[in-house]
């Protein structure tokens, strides 16, 4: 066979596998393509052609077959197969041993053996039959089971007539005895396979289009007929699992006298001690290696060979990149990087981010069995094993017993923060992507299940029944895993979190390349500091909120919200005064040199409430007042959709005394942690909810009036910001008024997004993945920011604010802030900055730089070398 004389033929469509650069992907396909490029990096690649898309259709329409005359040496024989343009579509299953017939046995035993020549006979007849005519080869076996066991040549010739009659009955002529009549005639039933309707129903389902090509590979057969050791492998270089080097892969070695006959061996030695193919053929490891390093170095990826053994000679069949974990991509793309092999932009450009999620949290080992018994949505990544309890209090006795708890509630509240803190997971029957549970798990870090809804929770009886009548009692340990959305019996064996190494490496790479700031939402210092120690470039948002919740606080803010008289409200405010200041001190402290973005008090008063008659009580009798006072006035201040009614800046408006407060905290606290200070902080004090530029006008005049009181006490000039939240559509439209007023505009696109659509994020859940299924939404728009609908609101208040004020900062607050693909819209919008949980921040950093590369067209550049 000499490929080398069959360079190009323009009429029919066939070119030599050591063409180089003129075998095409989108002409012969991606595995003749990749064929070509090895055999031009040098590596030991069968002698061959491809036969091209159009060459293969015309033979499925009956066309002519190309001319291939000079390819059957006598003995040689041929291996036919499928190359499509993308792997994952499929193709006709290979074709080996094409040739073999009456004329070349005689040669073929000279070189291997009158039984293993037979043998290989047999099972072509067989192997033909079922490729050509659909024919069962065990079906030919069976005529004589012994035989075809057998390495005995007579039997084997009486069994390979019998199989040559039974050809002749079941398909009307004798079996071809020419090779190229054989190549022929498997070439055509190939092309005919992949043309047929049911083919490409399969393809379509893989996202190929209809009308997408296959070539075919036409190689000189290297496995299964030889001697000394033959048989056929996979090897790589590095672990699938963590991406570190080392030696990987089996070999399955032929039998000299019976083809048939395969030994499985690992490449290198297992616990046991037995014969390893590197012990067999250290040399051709070494060659292996070798070969695997220049293939790395001419297609940019790390591969694993599938190589043939014949006599003791290489050859390299194909090469399939290694199959990876999140963690392993990470370091294989650094270590690509390092070694020269690939850009550093590429690395970046070639890990997702999300998959980054597995470094930051614990995940269950790969290999670990699951007992799962519910599912529910992934709310928040990672995994935690601990014992059932069913309240916020129970969790904290657990944690300070030093136990595991993962606390399991029908839907959480603000009251059941606390818990959640102390807490190794959270698990939901009831609730969202957006709900309390999980954006809160999110923000600190911990694993959450959230809409559960196959669950049932007897508070009564203390225990958690699934729907096929398991019981799972209180101190029952059950498993978590937030990142499938699975609820798992038991403990199971984890793997840690990895935040050095490769993935610190990478990450410092995306910093020196993003120009799209990735700040932290952050509520609490512990927040802060995990953002810090994440890399953030400030914090985007600071909910003033999450700090009256504590036990310490949560009464003295009832005070202010129960009281009757403007003094009575005014005297519990002046005793929050220096709780708030504290808070901001701390987090200004930590967040030292960067900006941090503080939303003024945003929730629906009713959050703050008790919720319960025992909590009621509890707080008439620290407020020395009668349980009826308290329900009355509770009554008062009751409303129908109260996440629509007095919140965000209207508390500001109707009870200002409220913002004045805060302000002043901020302001304190600032001025308090700049004094001497070569990195001051800038606070930028962000308005919620806003829907008219009245209401900003009104709470500025308060906030500047405050601001220079504060000032004036102090002796000191303090630089601060102050702008607005965008939540609602109205805000959006008319975000050239509120420019004129504010310096950033934030999209906080949890508000925004169940405003535009008029869906209750904490209530979606319900039917979301029914509308996702059918295709109403491509995808959850509390997950995945809705650019068509929710974009569309922000790009037009982008223009429409940088029209009125062209220094206006724009950014993105809220949970759509960590999304990949939310974060490019933000960065093709020319926004600022995005704002995420502090666990999603590597996440954001990454992303953020793959949207700068993307911009700056680097993908295609790099997409252009593959």
């Amino acid at each position: 066979m000499k490929p080398q004389e069959i360079r190009r033929n323009p009429l029919d469509n066939v070119i030599s596998l050591d063409a180089g650069s003129a075998v095409r992907a989108t002409e012969f396909g991606r595995r003749a393509w990749k064929l070509a490029r090895l055999s031009a990096l040098g590596l030991p690649v069968p002698p061959g052609f491809a036969l091209s898309f159009e060459c293969v259709h015309g033979l499925s329409e009956s066309g002519a077959m190309p001319d291939l005359a000079g390819i059957d040496a006598p003995g040689r024989l041929l291996a036919l197969r499928s190359s499509p343009l993308e792997r994952d579509w499929g193709g006709p299953a290979t074709l080996r041993c094409i040739g073999v017939c009456e004329q070349s046995l005689p040669a073929l035993a000279a070189r291997i053996g009158p039984s293993a020549s037979l043998d290989i006979y047999r099972r072509f007849i067989g192997e033909f039959a079922m490729t050509v005519h659909g024919l069962n080869p065990d079906d030919f076996a069976a005529l004589d089971p012994v035989a075809a066991s057998s390495s005995d040549a007579a039997a084997l010739r009486g069994l390979i007539d019998r199989m040559l009659d039974f050809y002749r009955e079941e398909v009307g002529e004798d079996f071809p005895q020419d090779q190229a009549v054989q190549l022929e005639l498997a070439a055509r039933a190939m092309a005919k396979s992949w043309d047929s309707t049911s083919a490409k129903i399969l393809r379509a389902a893989k996202g190929a289009p209809m009308d997408a090509g296959m070539g075919l590979i036409v190689q000189e057969v290297v496995s299964g007929i030889g001697t000394g050791i033959t048989g056929r492998g996979e090897i790589q270089f590095v672990d699938s699992k963590t991406g570190k080097p080392g030696i990987f892969g089996g070999f399955r070695m032929i039998d000299p006298e019976k083809p048939s006959r395969v030994t499985a061996l690992p490449i290198v030695g297992g616990a046991d001690g037995g014969t390893t193919f590197e012990h067999l053929c250290p040399d051709s490891v070494r060659e292996l290696r070798r070969a695997a390093s220049r293939a790395s170095e001419g297609l940019s990826d790390v591969y694993c060979l599938v190589f043939a053994m014949r006599s003791g000679q290489v050859a390299v069949l194909d090469a399939l990149p290694v199959e990876r974990s999140a963690r392993a991509a990470v370091q294989i793309s650094v270590d690509l990087a390092k070694a020269g092999a690939i850009s550093r932009n590429r690395a970046i450009l070639q890990v997702d981010p999300r998959s980054l999620i597995e470094f930051l949290h614990p995940q269950i080992a790969a290999d670990t069995p699951r007992d799962v018994f519910s599912t529910g949505l992934a709310a928040s990544p990672g995994a935690a094993s601990g014992k059932i309890v069913f309240t916020a209090e129970d969790a904290q006795t657990a944690a300070a017993q030093d136990e595991a708890s993962i606390l399991v509630r029908a839907e959480t509240g603000p009251e059941d923060i606390r818990g959640m803190h102390s807490a190794h997971g959270v698990l939901t029957v009831r609730g969202g992507m957006t709900s309390h549970a999980a954006v809160i798990a999110r923000g600190i870090g911990l694993p959450c299940v959230v809409g559960a809804s196959d669950l049932r929770i007897d508070f009564a009886g203390r225990v958690l029944r699934t729907s096929d009548g398991r019981v799972f009692s209180e101190g029952a340990v059950i498993t978590l895993d937030g990142t499938r959305g699975e609820v798992i019996a038991g403990a199971v064996k984890m793997v840690s979190q990895d935040l050095g190494g490769s993935f610190s490496e990478l990450l410092d790479w995306a910093d020196t390349v993003r120009d799209l700031g990735v700040r932290a939402n952050a509520d609490t210092p512990d927040d802060a500091r995990t953002a810090r120690e994440f890399r953030v470039d400030g914090i985007g948002l600071c909910r003033t909120e999450h700090m009256f919740f504590d036990r310490s606080r949560i009464s003295v803010m009832r005070e202010m919200i129960l009281a009757d008289a403007e003094t009575e409200r005014q005297a519990a405010l002046d005793r929050l005064l220096p709780m708030q200041r504290a808070d901001f001190s701390e987090i200004f402290e930590i967040m030292r040199g960067l900006p941090v973005t503080i939303r003024l008090l945003d929730p629906p008063l009713h959050e703050f409430l008790p919720t319960t008659p025992e909590e009621v009580v509890e707080f008439a009798l620290a407020m020395g007042l009668p349980e009826a006072q308290i329900t009355s006035r509770m009554s008062e201040l009751a409303e129908i959709n109260p996440m629509l009614g007095m919140r965000g800046v209207r508390l500001g408006v109707a009870m200002p005394s409220i913002y004045d407060m805060q302000a002043r905290a901020i302001f304190e606290a600032a001025i308090e942690v700049n004094r001497g200070s070569r990195a001051p902080v800038v606070p930028e004090i962000m308005i919620p909810l806003v829907s008219a530029n009245r209401e900003v006008e009104l709470v500025k005049r308060r906030v500047d009036a405050i601001a220079e009181d504060v000032q004036r006490e102090q002796g000191v000039s303090l630089e601060y910001k102050l702008g607005v939240m965008v939540e609602t559509p109205r805000a959006a439209l008319r975000a050239g008024d509120l420019a004129a007023t504010s310096a950033f505009l934030s999209f906080g696109t949890n508000d925004l997004t169940q405003m535009t659509y008029g869906l209750s994020r904490d209530d979606a859940g319900r039917f979301m993945r029914v509308y996702v299924n059918e295709g109403v939404f491509p995808e959850d728009p509390f997950r995945s920011l809705d650019v068509e609908g929710v974009g569309e609101l922000m790009l037009i208040a982008s223009q429409r604010g940088r029209a009125q004020n062209p220094g206006l900062m724009l950014s993105l607050c809220g949970e759509h802030g960590g999304d990949p693909s939310s974060i490019r819209f933000c960065k093709v919008a020319s926004f600022d900055y995005v704002s995420c949980s502090p666990f999603r921040i590597p996440i954001a950093r990454l992303a953020a730089a793959q949207a700068t590369l993307l911009s700056r067209g680097t993908a295609t550049r790099a997409a252009e070398t593959k």
